[in-house]
């Protein structure tokens, strides 16, 4: 996907504000297995996702829990980092060589004070995310493993094709037998 492109799936801005937001993102290719944010740290960038994948996880006493994936048009983002300036609690690790282009939570909160546009681009962002983080959250609480497989193959069925089982069972908060078992109640 292109930058503008990504930067309209969040909210469509005016071209004049499109070309001053895009001038502070930075293309970066990296490999699979790159670690965009770690636990505990302060983060500085957010990253839009022009082709990969990439997996947000927490890990604890050697439990490894998949949160989240970032795929083609998605942010990824510490949202403690980039609302409240604190370290985030999550880590992010590319699952596929990925385009992605970066940019500073300095240079854009610069941005949101000097245009309104912008500014509103970035509410638009963190509602998003808030809600996308809302939904995870509402869907574990009530909804069966099975429901939850069905809801991503639903929402992002490539995503299977891309990503190690394991990071699916771990995702949908399953053990990978258990993922096995619901796969072939679904064919």
């Amino acid at each position: 996907m292109d930058i503008q492109a990504i930067i309209n799936n969040i909210s469509a801005l005016e071209p004049s504000s499109m070309m001053r937001l895009a001038a502070i993102m930075h293309p970066v290719q990296l490999k699979k297995g790159s670690m965009l944010f770690h636990a505990g740290k302060l983060e500085h960038h957010l990253y839009l996702i022009a082709q990969g994948v990439a997996r947000v996880y927490y890990y604890d006493d050697a439990v490894d829990v998949t949160l989240a994936f970032g795929t083609e048009g998605e942010v990824l983002i510490s949202l403690n980092s980039y609302i409240q300036h604190r370290p985030g609690y999550e880590n992010v690790e590319l699952l596929e060589d990925s385009q992605l282009y970066r940019l500073t939570m300095k240079e854009l909160h610069q941005l949101y004070a000097e245009d309104i546009h912008i500014a509103n681009w970035g509410r638009k962002l963190a509602e998003k995310e808030l809600i996308k983080t809302e939904e995870r959250l509402m869907s574990r609480q009530f909804k069966t493993a099975a429901e939850r497989y069905r809801e991503l193959l639903h929402h992002q069925p490539k995503l299977l094709h891309r990503v190690q089982l394991g990071h699916i069972a771990s995702y949908l908060g399953i053990s990978q037998v258990t993922l096995s078992r619901i796969r072939a109640q679904v064919k």
